[in-house]
């Protein structure tokens, strides 16, 4: 086995890389294949502002005829280290053929590059970060993943604790049935609610994008800072990443709520899941990859609450609530069967109980890992 350095500027290499997956998921029905030219416009590091302050190396490893069989991306974000004051590197991008050794060669390989740079502990998956996909799939393989959401085999879970990572933290993604009655008391709750603090929940108005954009980012940092292992997206990161959602963003599933006097209180965006589309379309937007999302967009029967964040100075009003209802109601609207509340910490037991309380239920856990360099 031999692993080398990818070249980030290379296009080959890069989709190199990106295919690589391919080899432990050829026979897997659950697995959706990512965008080529997705993955490779965020692996790129002139492309992707996230590496304008952060570092980072992707690892290739392969076999003796040349054939790829593991990969590994290994980060270092500095807003993290003046964040938090911890100097933590990342691992993520992660996939190996089921062989130990290899995966033993690719984290060898990640947590040198780490110390050479002194880094004081590893954590991960982290692709990049806790604003990106991340979380290794430790239960609940029995469904395909939805979208934006890790999914990977059983072994990797063997194979990191061998190698000595041990829990970090916990991720739960919960189901909810769309159509299964919500507690008459929670209905109630909302209309007092609603009544009381004037709020309005309204959709984005995706003809005003750039204005609906501002408004999200006075919220998202803010609402999410107190959160294990936050690291602040900063403009340009959040720009980047509203461009890349753009093309899925439904307008009645991203949901503001504005405080009488129209300052933004809340958020909540949910997406269709185009895991259902993109299972079809193999990776590629061309020839016909860009015909078939069109297609069966149309079909999609779920969706994914990926995000719903509380301003400080708005908290216990209710907002959880209301913004929950709606969603749900414009899921129903769109013929949705139910979706996915993910992800949440194992040990933010107000959101947790929250969501059970909906009628939500625990069926998938992810974990981050992590492991000390010091010693």
């Amino acid at each position: 086995m031999a692993v080398e350095v990818v070249d980030p500027t290379s296009r080959k290499a890069l989709i190199e890389f990106i295919r690589m997956a391919w080899r432990v998921y050829r026979y897997d029905t659950r697995w959706v294949p990512p965008i080529v030219v997705d993955y490779l416009q965020f692996l790129r590091p002139d492309k992707n502002p996230f590496f304008k302050h952060a570092e980072g190396v992707y690892f290739l490893s392969r076999d003796a005829k040349g054939r790829p069989q593991g990969r590994i991306a290994v980060i270092i974000d500095h807003n993290y280290e003046e964040f938090h004051g911890e100097r933590m590197g990342a691992f993520g991008f992660f996939e190996v053929v089921k062989d130990y050794a290899v995966a033993q060669e690719l984290l060898d390989a990640a947590l040198e590059w780490l110390r050479e740079r002194e880094v004081e502990v590893v954590r991960g998956p982290l692709s990049f970060s806790m604003n990106h996909e991340c979380g290794l799939l430790i239960e609940g393989f029995n469904e395909s993943p939805l979208i934006m959401m890790p999914y990977n085999p059983q072994y990797y879970q063997e194979f990191l604790e061998r190698y000595g990572f041990v829990k970090a933290k916990d991720l739960h993604a919960y189901w909810i049935d769309a159509w299964k009655e919500v507690p008459p008391s929670a209905l109630r709750l909302a209309e007092r609610l609603q009544e009381r603090h004037g709020f309005r929940i309204r959709k984005v108005n995706v003809r005003r994008f750039n204005e609906e954009l501002e408004r999200f980012i006075a919220v998202y940092n803010e609402a999410w800072e107190d959160n294990w292992g936050f690291v602040p997206l900063d403009r340009d990161e959040m720009v980047y990443m509203a461009k890349r959602l753009r093309p899925l963003i439904v307008p009645d599933l991203a949901l503001i709520a504005e405080a009488p006097d129209e300052e933004p209180a809340a958020v909540c965006l949910s997406l269709p899941d185009y895991n259902q589309v993109f299972r079809r379309m193999g990776g590629s937007l061309f020839p016909l990859g860009i015909f078939k999302f069109y297609f069966y967009s149309r079909h999609i029967s779920q969706a994914r609450l990926m995000a719903l964040g509380v301003r400080r100075a708005f908290r216990n009003r209710g907002l959880e609530l209301l913004l929950s209802l709606h969603s749900l109601e414009a899921g129903r609207k769109r013929g949705y069967h139910g979706g996915e509340l993910s992800w949440t910490l194992e040990d933010n037991h107000a959101i947790n109980s929250f969501i059970e309380k909906l009628g939500g239920e625990l069926y998938k856990k992810y974990r981050i890992y992590e492991m000390g360099l010091l010693s």
